[in-house]
């Protein structure tokens, strides 16, 4: 028996339980990881509440963890027992399960952790830094030079984010929710900084562009900032949509995008850019090049015991964390 957080029902944070489970042994391709750090994801939330319905309840929520391989199923030559490892959201066939002291997971999903980056930066980091890379480098390859406008860029992804374009030599805008992410926003290579609540968020992007928008808006949150992202873009600019933390983007006239400039909008989902082992050890060296490299620095905000998984959530939902949180089994 171990300990693990589930819901048995969806809802708000009050539906995650502490409680005992029982866990079998690695099958064949399967390793077992004994956590030592779990990522918490704005996924987390959507699979808590529904939104991102889950395989079946009660089921363990969260898609990121580091820890130490405890055993390996037949056939495993990808990892030996004894290997720090961490994993991320998605891939084929990914099911949530982070949130528990051990795992079986898929062995060929797993990434080795180098001895220069600890066990709680590495349970932070492969989720937000896997889409922090196929955001600036896959979905719009960003240019030195030009400009780029980030929603909630103090945020786990957004924090990452920002260092990294402003590492390619782009310009970055951010927009945070308060002034102390503008603060954390700014340290993290942000060369201007709005604040969410402004409803001239357009025109002052329109200001600092010599009035023609930007190439590009990464937005996470969704519902609430939709609008504005559109108003942001240049012609033939990008709205790359990656996360729904406001809400689902509602139904909207796709002639809209040709009357304000025959812009373009994508869903960009992490498990289409992690489709095989390949591309995800592509990815995720790409992500230890940088941080390694002292390019990008992973802000974990907060560290937090598993058993309080709920106020970690309603943290997240209110807004009042900074950079990435990390739950400790």
């Amino acid at each position: 028996m171990m300990k693990a957080v589930r819901v048995h029902a969806y809802g708000g944070p009050e539906q995650l339980r502490y409680e005992d489970i029982a866990i079998g042994a690695p099958g064949p391709g399967e390793a077992l990881i004994r956590h030592s750090a779990i990522g918490l994801n704005f996924a987390d939330l959507h699979n808590r509440a529904g939104r991102y319905p889950l395989p079946h309840l009660p089921h363990v929520l969260g898609g990121e963890a580091a820890g130490v391989v405890a055993a390996i199923g037949p056939g495993v030559t990808t990892v030996s027992v004894g290997d720090r490892v961490a994993y991320a959201a998605g891939g084929p066939d990914f099911a949530p399960g982070a949130y528990a002291e051990e795992r079986l997971f898929p062995a060929d999903r797993l990434i080795r952790i180098p001895d220069e980056i600890d066990d709680i930066v590495a349970g932070a980091l492969f989720t937000k830094g896997i889409t922090a890379q196929y955001l600036l480098k896959a979905v719009h390859a960003v240019r030195p030079g030009e400009t780029i406008l980030v929603h909630a860029a103090a945020g786990g992804v957004g924090s990452f984010m920002t260092q990294w374009a402003r590492h390619l030599g782009a310009r970055v805008i951010g927009i945070v929710s308060s002034d102390e992410k503008a603060a954390l926003a700014r340290e993290n290579g942000c060369h201007h900084v709005l604040l969410g609540s402004d409803p001239e968020i357009p025109r002052q992007v329109r200001s600092l562009t010599a009035g023609e928008g930007v190439p590009v808006v990464y937005d996470s949150v969704g519902k609430d900032t939709f609008e504005v992202s559109l108003a942001c873009l240049r012609p033939r600019g990008l709205l790359v949509s990656f996360g729904s933390a406001s809400g689902k983007i509602p139904p909207f006239d796709l002639f809209t995008l040709n009357s304000r400039g025959s812009l373009f909008v994508t869903s960009a989902a992490f498990a289409w850019f992690v489709r095989d082992r390949n591309e995800l050890l592509m990815r995720a060296a790409d992500v230890l090049d940088v941080v390694l490299r002292g390019a990008v620095k992973v802000h974990v905000g907060a560290t937090m015991p598993l058993s309080e998984a709920a106020e970690a959530h309603r943290a997240l939902e209110a807004r009042r964390t900074l950079g990435a949180t990390v739950l400790i089994p």
